[in-house]
């Protein structure tokens, strides 16, 4: 029974880190479009997490138990899912759209850590393994996209798949979602996360950064380049003081180093680079978005403001300022169509969150922590319907497990 249930959790994993929507509308289910059934909208891994909190509860006996364990330990998690609930009521009430959002971008998160609150090594083993898998199989997926201008599961609204948009897509769906998946994988890899030796995660931290390139998100690429220099200079100072640098260690450095120019310049010559310099050139406008979105808050009354804007004035505003694609800031779209309060509320539940995984965790998190962050406010992130943070959370818990695990050569 154990056994089994170890790998139904291991199930989960791979399919809350692999499965996008992209990769759902193949299967039929139109996920992230408006049309289609509700039972559609909601993302399979946070159905077979509410079956395994309810098999939870079972299991126990007493489902009074459980409930008071995660109360008692994982207090963060039980708020944002709670939080989750109490914005699905409110968006009900309104009569808004998106009520599965609330579901699959907090609940889930939430459900996570108390999920895997008293999980063996041998389990957290196996899904850190079905993790790097995914992400393998997402960065080489992305190169090939790139290469054969085909992408095999994009981010849909209805069945559109944006020809005009030629980003790699890969397993994670969105690109911009995808960078920073991504880019706190590579730093979490960075900051000692994981049980990779040191050769196998250097490949995999080179890996994972040329496929940063073919996603296209330029914040990203940004942020992992500085956040990651800076734990390259803090480690090579730190070797530099101990007075001992292996021969070896030396003679891959210099070689790299002399490698990396050459390596550069052919990749430019391929047009490898093309994507991301044309993102840095020509944004499509999305830095005058960051502005005009300003401009809506400065249309809507503080008291509308407070409790949640009239939906059809928000809509209406949008297309003014030409904003139909979306307002480029989590916090700032949750305030828009949620309120102050609504927003306020749940920012405090993410940052409470984010504090007791760092908690559970050893040390190192905070630099792929300070990452996400930053990221997910370069675009909607998580102001709209998303498995992003319960994906990171997974990512968390499983890289820095406290108990310390057998390393993988």
């Amino acid at each position: 029974m154990a056994r089994a249930e170890s790998l139904v959790f291991v199930l989960w994993a791979g399919l809350l880190v692999g499965v996008s929507g992209g990769l759902l509308w193949v299967f039929g289910l139109n996920y992230d479009g408006l049309t289609g059934s509700a039972a559609s909208k909601i993302h399979p891994a946070t159905y077979l997490a509410v079956a395994l909190f309810g098999w939870t509860l079972l299991r126990a006996g007493n489902p009074v138990i459980p409930v008071a364990q995660a109360l008692n330990r994982r207090p963060a998690s039980v708020l944002l899912a709670v939080c989750g609930v109490l914005l699905l009521a409110l968006i009900a009430a309104r009569g808004g759209n998106g009520l599965a959002g609330s579901i699959d971008t907090f609940v889930l998160a939430g459900l996570l850590p108390i999920l895997l609150l008293d999980r063996d090594a041998e389990t957290l083993g196996r899904i850190e393994i079905v993790f790097h898998l995914v992400m393998l199989a997402n960065a080489l997926l992305g190169l090939y996209e790139l290469a054969s201008g085909q992408r095999f599961f994009p981010f849909r609204l209805d069945g559109a798949d944006f020809d005009w948009d030629t980003r790699s897509a890969a397993l994670q769906g969105h690109p911009l979602s995808n960078a920073t998946v991504t880019a706190c994988y590579i730093l979490a890899l960075a900051a000692g996360g994981g049980r990779l030796g040191p050769a196998l995660r250097t490949g995999v931290i080179a890996l994972q950064l040329v496929a940063l390139v073919t996603f296209g998100g330029r914040s990203a690429v940004v942020i992992t380049l500085i956040l990651g220099g800076a734990v390259g200079l803090v480690a090579l100072g730190r070797v530099l003081r101990s007075g001992r640098i292996p021969l070896i260690g030396a003679a891959c450095a210099c070689f790299a180093l002399t490698l990396m120019p050459v390596a550069v310049a052919v990749l430019a010559a391929l047009g490898f680079f093309d994507t991301l310099l044309d993102r840095f050139a020509s944004d499509g406008g999305s830095a005058q978005a960051r502005v005009d979105m300003l401009e809506i808050f400065r249309a809507i009354p503080f008291r509308d403001l407070l409790l949640g804007p009239d939906l059809q004035q928000v809509t209406t505003l949008r297309r003014i300022y030409g904003l139909e694609w979306g307002i480029e800031n989590s916090i700032l779209s949750t305030l828009l169509y949620q309120g102050i309060l609504m927003t306020t509320l749940l920012v405090v539940a993410v940052g409470l969150y984010l504090a007791e995984v760092a908690r559970i965790c050893r040390h190192g998190v905070w630099l792929p922590i300070l990452a996400f962050v930053i990221l997910v406010n370069t675009f909607e992130g998580l102001a709209g319907k998303t498995t992003l943070l319960a994906k990171f959370a997974l990512m968390l818990i499983v890289l820095f497990p406290k108990a310390p695990l057998r390393r993988h050569a």
